[in-house]
Order: structure tokens, then sequence, then C-alpha cells
């Protein structure tokens, strides 16, 4: 048997819904050791300039909790290659609505570099939290 692949992903995770499980179960099938980098309240505020609904000690608690989860690391710089160099992880899952972005071809490009493959996932129609927060305004 060889070595176990370590897997990657991150996101918000804020209103934690269908489609943030569906992520992490397909990631999960695909690696043997997954870990997921969850924005800091902070890190949000940065690149999003809102603070998210639920603080970042309960959303890490709450995706840590999940049995397809091994490892959740607080994601402090939306620099995937920072968390590599600290994780060193095989395979990065992102949603595929990134998918031939000028940043994503970017990271295909270096991750290559130092034998790391994208796997693109599919989002799950019809849910987000910002379809939920619209929901809540109503």
């Amino acid at each position: 048997m060889g070595k176990p692949i370590v897997g990657f992903t991150s996101g918000v995770f804020d209103m934690f819904h269908i489609g943030h499980l569906n992520i992490l179960r397909r990631a999960k099938e695909q690696c043997d050791y997954l870990i997921v980098g969850v924005s800091t309240d902070e890190t949000v505020q940065s690149y999003k300039h809102k603070i998210p609904v639920i603080p970042f000690e309960q959303r890490a608690a709450i995706v840590g909790a999940l049995k397809c989860v091994d490892e959740v690391v607080p994601q402090t710089t939306m620099d995937k290659m920072e968390m590599w160099k600290s994780k060193h992880f095989d395979v990065m899952f992102h949603g595929d609505e990134w998918r031939g972005t000028d940043l994503y071809n970017r990271y295909e490009e270096e991750f290559e570099k130092v034998g790391v493959r994208i796997v693109y996932l599919p989002h799950t129609e019809g849910i987000s939290s910002s379809i939920l927060r619209e929901k809540i305004k109503k």
C-alpha cells in the first residue's frame, strides 16, 4: 500500500448547509486524510468585506465534528501555496466555478511544480450562504 493521499480544501463555512457537506464528502471520497482550512473572521473581512454570521471558533468546531474531516486549520490567508508550505497536501479540492480563472490557472501551474493536483468539485445547485442570507431577510 502506498503513501496516504492528503487532501485540502477551504472555505468560510458560514451558516453550514448541504452544499458545504457535499463538497467535504466528495473531497474525502478522493483522499485518505482531509485537511479543511476554515477562514478566520479577519480573513473573511479582508476579502469579502463582511463578518461571518457564525464566529470562527464555532464554524471550525462544526466542520471538525464531521466524520469526513480529519483536521481543521485556521485559514489566515487566501494564498493556497502558503497553506501547502505548512501542510504539504497532495491534492487540493475547490468548487468548479473557479476552473479556468486566472487565479486558478496560476495555482495549477504553481502546484504542478510541487506535484499537487487540483480537483474541481461541482457546486450543489440552489444553495449558498448568500441565498440563505436573502431568505432570512424576507
